[in-house]
Parts: C-alpha cells; sequence; structure tokens
C-alpha cells in the first residue's frame, strides 16, 4: 500500500474550519504540508498527522492530500507573476471564519489575488478588499475579489464567537491580542461599560470572564450582532446593551438625553436608564479622548480606564497620558497609569495605543 493511503484527514463544517486548524495546531497534529480539500457540500477535510484526541471533528477519513503550495508567493508564480509582481502583493491579511479580508495594495491583477488567497486557505469561499472605515458609525468599504461573495461569517477566536457582515460592520483582525487581554483583565461580577460596543469585540470576552457588562453601540448594523452575539456566546444575562450615543447612556438619570443623534426608538430605553457605575470603562475609539468627561463621570473612585488613541509616533505616549490627565484633573481626579502598550500601526507614522489607568 502506498503509504500516502495512510495519511489521515478530519472532517469539519466549513465554518469551523478556522478554528478547528488552531485547535489542530495546538494539539500538534496539523499537517501543513498538505492542503485542505472539499469534502463534500459545506464540509473540508483537515490534513492530520494523526487522529486527534481532544479536537471536536465529524470524522476521520483516509486523504491522499495535494501538495501544500506553503504561501501567497507560490500560489502567484503559479499563476505566471513575476519576482516584482509577487513583491508587490500584500504581505498580510486576515481570515474571518469563511471569508478572507485584505488590503490589496499596489498589487496587479487583484482578482489573481483572489484567487490564490481561496486556493491558499482551503476553508475560506471569499475573498474581501478592504477599503476604508468611514462615517459616524464607522461603516466599512469593502469588495468582492473572487468567491461565492457572501459576506456575513462567523469568527472565533479564543473561545469567543462572532458573527458578522462585513460589507456592514467593521472588525479589525490586528486587534486580536487585545480582545482576549481584556478577557483576562477582568473579575467575577465586575462592572463594565464598554462606550463603543461595535458588535461585541470586547463586551463578549469580558462577559465570558464574568464581568457585567454595559454594552453601547450607535450604529444599527452592528448593535443587531451584538444582541446575536450574546446570545451565540451564551452571555445575554451579562450584556445590558444600549442603542444610543453613549454619552446618552452615561448621563444621570435626573438629566434629559439629547436627541439629534439618538432615534426615537431608543429614547424610551435611555430615559429608562438609571445612573451607571462602573468599576472599569473601555473607550475602543481612535478620538476616545472627546469622551472622556463621559467616562469619568460614569468611572467609581479607584476604577479602571482602557482609553485607545490613534497617536503619532512621536507623541506616544504622552499625548494619549496628558488629555487623559487634563480631563481627570476638571474632576479633581488623580491618574495612575497602569500601563501604556501599541496595539498595531494605524497608519504611516501612526500607532494605535492603548491607556490602561486607574483613577482615583
Amino acid at each position: 500500500m502506498d503509504e500516502r493511503d495512510e495519511r489521515l484527514a478530519v472532517v469539519v463544517d466549513k465554518p469551523r474550519a478556522e478554528a478547528v486548524i488552531d485547535d489542530l495546531e495546538r494539539a500538534g497534529v496539523y499537517d501543513p504540508d498538505r492542503a485542505v480539500r472539499e469534502y463534500d457540500e459545506g464540509s473540508v477535510s483537515l490534513p492530520v498527522t494523526a487522529v486527534p484526541e481532544a479536537v471536536d471533528y465529524r470524522e476521520v477519513v483516509r486523504q491522499v492530500g495535494e501538495p501544500r503550495l506553503r504561501d501567497l508567493a507560490d500560489h502567484l508564480r503559479e499563476r505566471g507573476w513575476t519576482d516584482d509582481e509577487t513583491d508587490a502583493a500584500p504581505a498580510s491579511w486576515a481570515v474571518l471564519g469563511t471569508v478572507v479580508l485584505v488590503d490589496p495594495g499596489d498589487a496587479p491583477r487583484p482578482d489573481e489575488l483572489g484567487e490564490a488567497l481561496l486556493a491558499l486557505h482551503g476553508a475560506a469561499d471569499t475573498v474581501l478588499a478592504r477599503g476604508p472605515i468611514t462615517g459616524a458609525h464607522r461603516e466599512p468599504d469593502v469588495t468582492v475579489l473572487a468567491g461565492e461573495g457572501d459576506t456575513e461569517t462567523v469568527h472565533r477566536e479564543h473561545g469567543t464567537t462572532y458573527a458578522m457582515d462585513l460589507a456592514k460592520v467593521m472588525f479589525s483582525p490586528g486587534n486580536k491580542a487585545e480582545r482576549a487581554r481584556m478577557g483576562d483583565a477582568v473579575s467575577e461580577g465586575e462592572r463594565v461599560v464598554d462606550m463603543f460596543a461595535g458588535i461585541g469585540y470586547f463586551t463578549l470576552p469580558m462577559a465570558r470572564a464574568g464581568a457585567e457588562v454595559t454594552a453601547i453601540e450607535r450604529n444599527p448594523d452592528s448593535f443587531e450582532y451584538l444582541l446575536e452575539n450574546a446570545r451565540r456566546n451564551g452571555v445575554t444575562d451579562r450584556v445590558q446593551p444600549y442603542r444610543a450615543d453613549c454619552r446618552d447612556v452615561l448621563r444621570v438619570a435626573a438629566e434629559p438625553p439629547r436627541t439629534d443623534e439618538v432615534e426615537e426608538a431608543d429614547l424610551a430605553q435611555v430615559d429608562s436608564a438609571t445612573d451607571v457605575r462602573a468599576d472599569r470603562i473601555v473607550m475602543g475609539y481612535y478620538e476616545a479622548h472627546e469622551y472622556l468627561d463621559s467616562a469619568l463621570g460614569a468611572l467609581e473612585p479607584g476604577g479602571v480606564v482602557h482609553m485607545h488613541e490613534a497617536t503619532p509616533e512621536g507623541l506616544v505616549p504622552d499625548r494619549p497620558v496628558g488629555r487623559l490627565r487634563d480631563a481627570a484633573a476638571e474632576r479633581d481626579r488623580s491618574v495612575e497609569v497602569l500601563e501604556t502598550r501599541r496595539v498595531k500601526g494605524y497608519s504611516e507614522g501612526v500607532a494605535h495605543v492603548v491607556v490602561d489607568a486607574r483613577v482615583d
């Protein structure tokens, strides 16, 4: 018998493939030298070196796997790209469930780039070109490069499940470590306010860790996914969602809400809100400093704030720290900086920075 006949694969539903590959890699049984293959409608076979003991799969099959082209450059060269053209291809991209999200940059023939990415990531069915995030609701601009064109997907990381439509809501792959960090930062029963909750980027890992989270989001599409994701992760009892401007939710009940940016359907919910108090506040927005007065008004003495900012490299960390100290001083409060860190590059010469601080 050809020894290749002895090679094994596990069959999983296509939406789970990304997460299962991560599990197989951690278990040390994923075979990177063979390609992921379609198995039947809606499922794929993932090559393994041994039957995994602690990974959830549908069945084990014997598979003569095709040798894997190891990286994007291999796939592009197979399509006739020159070295110069291959050098112009993007160096990074994100796989979110069944969708590959990429900025093609100056790469020639983006449609071929998309097909190469589909071949590289056998469990994906759509490749999207990522454009800018714009507008008050932080709306994405994406274009289908290859595949089925389905922009809805379910992505799983660090045990948290995120459903989303990448044509309607933003998702930053570069914030993966920060999302995990927030799940580790909270304590059971801690009161947290997530001022810019989106689809639950930080809300979900914190609620899964046992925190009681007030999650506020203005974008109606993001808010719908926030509700769905709370259900998917089994944390509806620990998430109090508001579709409104966070400044309105964080006002004391005696103050009337602003009506210029809050939809009429949401006013009753905001009107009925009690004075929200928090042990921890997450401000996951690049212009978060503009909302510091509202945040500090809700933060208990000794509470912790996590303030995000897009900061020119030469002003890291002085500018965000200074803004936080100035806002606290206006309320006669003091700041103890616990940590400052760069999450990722935001643009050329600009860093995505987070300041963690205790405010007394």
